[in-house]
């Protein structure tokens, strides 16, 4: 063997064909259907100004040529600027942009993907450095996680003012009273995140360490050598036994199998739960031992079923494979981008009114300085002030909140009626309460990626669940056709070949085309049968296999889609059982029991492109060589010979619901095949436009292939997905169905699901593919009111690129909208859209690896672990087992987290405005001194003993019962809207806040008697009755731990009175006149708002109280 191997990576075949693809759809120009993305941006400049054109425009507009609109762009006639203000400008415009490309380029400078020479065994030949095989998931390391951590803290507007008024502290002039009265809540809240982090970093390198020390076995000169995952280099050859992880991409070069070829496990890259079928390379499988030279140097190409990647499973055998690619360069580490961190609409409401409590802070400050009248060093006593009322800006409030969060996750995760659900995303339970838009996939999470043989279509008759038996007995009983060419085996087979050829028109017998189409679909598929071995150890393993082969009961089928197994199945049941399967060949049994074995010549698998997949086979009894092929209707219409039926019956059968595909054949003889044998190695051994090439080679074979039939598979709906949509649409919520599947497969199971309901017309947009074409069916769709609107991935396409925001805007305006032929991009760009056009919030569910990418654009992202793994489960926000669990999920627990989170965030506000008033009133009245109220341990004590548990306890509030919550889904509806947490709330805290903390200041310097210390201890023991009764005002259903709160902190407030001898008379506190002063201050300050509260829900009663009555 050569020790020496030119490797072409897939990737940069890959990087030249986007380029050239990039370069023909530029070139194709705004008439080309299926647009690229950059593409978009190109012509942008010079059609700006056609952005200004209304839409509602006659159709005469439109029948000149695309070429006539394009006049003189807009941004030539900008650039007529006077000379030296240009050159000035533009050289400092072009000064900075340079530095700052050049200092990019520096820091993130990318490697150039080129074609790598790897020596086998050899890693030491390498002249090219390459990146350490190690896997790191940390954030930070030992130098950077506390300047990390922090920064991540202090870029918060909260946490970055309370530091810099805990650091004024330490100067002398500006000390107000003890440091730990303000370090301590600080420290306390930066200990906890600080612990929280590193608790988080530690776990990940625990992981990361775990995968990085496994050991592998590698062959060298002097044998087998144990080593690390972490250790392994490019060049190196990995033995990889079965259920092994793979550690880096590599070539697959032997293996233990006797096909030569292995299955992998991906679930863990791509989220899909299919095996999927590799191939060694053909020349080292057959080398008798790894460490011969081979003579002459042998030339093979390499594609993308040769590779093993890093992160994949060994499903079956040994395997040995040389290391390609490591660490940062293999195909697991490049897919994986960073998802942006989500912030909830609460948290950024909540920033905003921080921001108008510090101007409220500055003003009040302000003021206070002018009243004094500017005396000595003014400044100074404006800092002073600025600190004594910092309380306005509670420091509580984040830890409040995210301790809220953490509950209501924790909730969430307990709740039994919605079993397996996990809230991954920590920092948006509130979020679950606001959504406007629902943008969900279908298989999988409509339905249930569950496929059921439904119908076969032979053109003349057709073929349903309660006439499969029929079918059955055409198998029975053995073709005509196929017993006159089993009885000429031994002849030459030329003449049936011959007859065929010449005389196609003969009309052939129902039983032999039932033959013919069950045979072409037990054929043409990438299934393989997989029987568990019962043997453990190794050397016996392949006898056991070879012993049990045709057992029924142990084989289940391994493949890259569901609609295959299910077609493979079918076959099965109707008395064709593919028992077996390798790279060269398969075995299929009769009903009588004969097994026919077809020689596998070559392999043509599915791609999205060209939406179908073929094999060439050859009966070993007959040497007849047979291409069969089976695709999408839109893929084969143009392939199969003309017929007046296959359009017709496509779209009867996705009315019904069911997916179609279309199967054809072509008999070849020995000279054809021969004939495209060679030009396809030679297509393939080329290192240019290799791809291309064999596409073409292919397409010379597929002309005028003989129509077989048309299949039918039926995805069954989720349960209960009818009242849950019905549920989520009476809440107000616009439903957006993206799938990748066809228009009239989609609009059926939207009709089906009851997402467009029975009543509502459906507005099936027409396939647009120029400004002309989007510009007169916009206003065709326009004229439309209350349809549901379907529309393809193309025409989204076009009409995104003229008119993106009369798109939306019409789009909006419907009840429900299918696209459908969507790629993954695209859902993710209409989630973007949806964010940028109209401000409200978005929630993507899906199932499958191809939504993650919507699932992490939405605001809020829901993973459904379905069929196809669980790697839209793993991205997402929250984890679900079932559709219906959605509804519950939004209904009560994203409606009372919400509500919680506003109820809990304006109490603390309170709390802490309540305090700052009473200060103003206290240094008003004594010649407006900057001298502090409370100090030390009181001012701590209140923010944290003494009111923590009872303002904490507000979330486990709840206005309605789970039950009305779902009963009544319109209750939704007004969240919405955002009036729980808003200016106008935040105003009447506001002024109640004002009104108690001026009663209680006032109360207490009136009733006060001879010595200062005494209104100290009537003002803040009225003040902690006051905040506890304000709880008990607030909360609407009581839960026993609320009340243990309340007691408990009055509890801890009485016991400390005894230490607090340093700020209060012990003696005057246990008095009568202290306790009835007390009562009547926290009266006045407390009945008149009790009073307000009866009269408004009297007079005026939220919705939710008329349903609890």
């Amino acid at each position: 063997m050569a020790d020496q191997i030119p490797l072409y990576p897939v990737r940069s075949a890959a990087a030249a064909a986007h380029r050239k693809r990039a370069a023909y759809y530029s070139a194709a120009g705004p008439g080309s259907g299926a647009e690229w993305p950059s593409s978009r941006y190109q012509l942008e400049d010079e059609s700006a100004h056609l952005d200004e054109m209304p839409l509602m425009m006659s159709e005469e507009g439109f029948e000149n040529d695309e070429s006539d609109y394009h006049t003189l762009p807009r941004a030539r006639t900008a650039r007529r600027r006077r000379g030296l203000e240009r050159f000035v400008c533009g050289g400092w415009k072009l000064l900075c942009t340079s530095c700052c490309d050049w200092l990019v380029n520096i820091c993130q400078r990318k490697r150039e993907l080129k074609a790598r020479t790897v020596w086998l065994g050899c890693p030491e030949k390498c002249e090219e450095k390459h990146p350490r095989n190690s896997i790191k998931n940390q954030k930070y390391n030992i130098f950077t996680f506390i300047p990390g951590v922090l920064y991540e803290q202090f870029k918060f507007f909260l946490n970055l003012y309370f530091l810099v008024v805990s650091c004024s502290q330490f100067v002398p002039a500006l000390k107000i009273g003890y440091l730990y009265t303000y370090w301590a809540p600080l420290g306390f809240v930066l200990a906890v995140t600080i612990m929280r982090e590193a608790i988080d970093e530690f776990r990940r390198f625990q992981r990361d360490k775990e995968v990085n020390s496994q050991l592998y076995s590698k062959l060298t000169v002097r044998g087998k050598v144990q080593v690390k995952s972490s250790d392994i280099q490019v060049g190196d050859l990995i033995i990889v036994e079965k259920n092994q992880r793979i550690p880096s991409d590599m070539v697959f070069l032997r293996t233990s199998e006797k096909a030569g070829s292995c299955f992998i496990r991906t679930d863990q890259l791509d989220g899909e739960t299919d095996w999927k079928l590799k191939v060694a390379v053909s020349c080292t499988q057959r080398l008798p031992a790894l460490g011969e030279d081979s003579d002459p140097p042998i030339h093979e190409s390499l594609s993308i079923e040769n590779t093993l990647w890093a992160n994949t499973i060994v499903a079956s055998g040994t395997v040995i494979g040389v290391v390609i690619y490591t660490g940062k360069e293999t195909r697991s580490v490049m897919n994986t981008s960073n998802p942006k961190n989500k912030v909830g609409l609460l948290d950024l409401e909540l920033n905003q009114l921080t921001k108008a409590l510090f101007v409220a802070l500055v003003a009040l400050s302000v003021v206070m300085v002018t009243l004094q009248g500017f005396v000595g060093p003014w400044y100074r006593s404006l800092f002073r002030f600025l600190l004594l009322f910092s309380y306005i800006i509670p420091i509580s409030l984040r830890v409040n909140l995210d301790m809220g969060k953490a509950a209501y996750g924790w909730m969430i995760m307990k709740d039994e009626s919605i079993p397996g659900t996990v809230v991954r995303t920590s920092t948006i339970p509130e979020e679950l309460g606001r959504l406007v838009y629902l943008l969900t996939d279908k298989t999988g999470t409509l339905t249930q990626n569950e496929m059921v043989f439904k119908r076969l279509h032979l053109g003349t008759v057709s073929y349903g669940a309660d006439t499969m038996d029929e079918i059955q007995g055409h198998l029975r009983n053995p073709c005509p056709q196929m017993q006159s060419q089993a009885g000429g085996n031994n002849a030459s087979s030329t003449p049936p070949r011959k007859a065929q050829s010449s005389a196609p028109k003969v009309r052939k017998s129902v039983s032999s085309r039932v033959h013919e189409a069950v045979k072409a679909i037990a054929l043409c598929h990438n299934v393989s049968p997989v029987y568990e071995s019962r043997a453990s150890v190794g050397g016996e393993a392949e006898y056991a296999e070879a012993d049990q082969d045709f057992s029924d009961g142990n084989r289940t089928y391994q493949a890259a889609s569901p609609d295959e197994v299910a077609l493979v199945q079918w076959t099965e049941s109707v008395g064709l059982t593919l028992v077996s399967r390798d790279l060269g060949s398969m075995q299929l049994r009769t009903p009588s029991g004969q097994i026919q074995t077809y020689c596998i010549l070559q392999m043509f698998p599915f791609t999205s492109e060209s939406k179908r997949m073929g094999v060439i086979v050859r009966d070993e009894s007959t040497a007849e060589i047979t291409f069969y092929m089976k695709g999408a209707d839109v893929a084969m219409s143009s392939i199969v010979q003309y017929n007046d039926w296959l359009e017709e019956e496509c779209g009867n059968m996705a009315r019904e619901g069911l997916r179609t595909l279309v199967v054809a054949k072509r008999a070849l003889t020995e000279e054809q095949y021969q004939d495209f044998e060679s030009r396809y190695s030679q297509a393939k051994l080329s290192i240019h436009d290799r791809a291309l090439k064999v596409a073409a080679v292919v397409e010379s074979l597929e002309r005028q292939m003989e129509l077989l039939c048309l299949t039918g598979v039926e995805d069954r709906l989720q349960a209960d997905v009818r009242p849950t949509l019905e549920l989520l649409r009476n809440a107000g919520i616009k439903i957006w169905m993206l799938t990748g599947d066809k228009l009239e497969t989609a609009t059926c199971i939207a009709k089906s699901s009851h997402l467009v309901s029975r009543t509502q017309d459906i507005h099936i947009f027409r396939p647009v593919t120029n400004r002309g074409e989007a510009h007169l069916e916009l206003n065709a769709f326009r004229r439309k009111h209350d349809c549901a609107l379907v529309i393809s991935g193309d025409s989204l396409e076009v009409c995104l690129k003229y008119y993106e925001h009369e798109l939306v805007e019409l789009a909006c305006q419907c009840p429900a909208v299918v696209c459908c032929r969507c790629s993954p991009t695209q859902k993710a760009r209409i989630a973007k859209l949806l964010q940028h056009h109209t401000g409200k919030r978005t929630c993507a569910v899906g199932d499958g690896g191809n939504d993650v990418s919507m699932i992490q654009a939405a605001d809020c992202g829901i993973g459904i672990e379905g069929k196809e793994g669980r790697q839209a489960s793993l991205a997402a926000d929250v984890s679900v087992t079932h559709f219906r669990h959605v509804g519950q999920l939004l209904m009560v627990h994203g409606r009372s987290s919400y509500k919680r989170s506003a109820a809990l965030g304006q109490f603390v506000m309170h709390r802490g405005l309540i305090i700052s008033t009473m200060q103003a009133v206290f240094s008003s009245v004594f010649y407006f001194a900057s001298v502090p109220l409370y100090q030390g341990f009181l001012m701590v004590g209140y923010a944290t003993i003494y009111t923590m548990f009872p303002v904490f306890s507000l979330v486990l509030d709840q206005d309605v019962k789970p039950e009305t919550a779902m009963l009544y889904p319109e209750l939704y509806k007004d969240l919405t809207k955002g009036r729980s947490l808003s200016f106008k709330t935040f105003l009447v805290w506001v002024l109640i806040s004002i009104y108690q903390g001026g009663i209680l200041m006032y109360g207490a310097l009136l009733l006060f008697e001879s010595e200062f210390v005494h209104v100290l201890a009537i003002s803040f023991t009225a003040l902690i009755l006051t905040e506890l009764l304000m709880v008990a005002l607030t909360i609407r259903t009581w839960h026993w731990l609320m009340a243990v709160a309340e007691v408990l902190s009055l509890g801890c407030y009485v016991a400390s009175l005894a230490f607090l001898n340093e700020y209060f008379d012990v003696a005057f506190i246990t008095t009568v006149t202290f306790v009835w002063k007390v009562s009547a201050i926290t009266m006045v300050s407390c009945l008149p708002l009790y009073v307000l509260k009866y009269l408004k829900r009297k007079l005026s009663p939220p919705s939710y109280t008329k349903l609890t009555s």
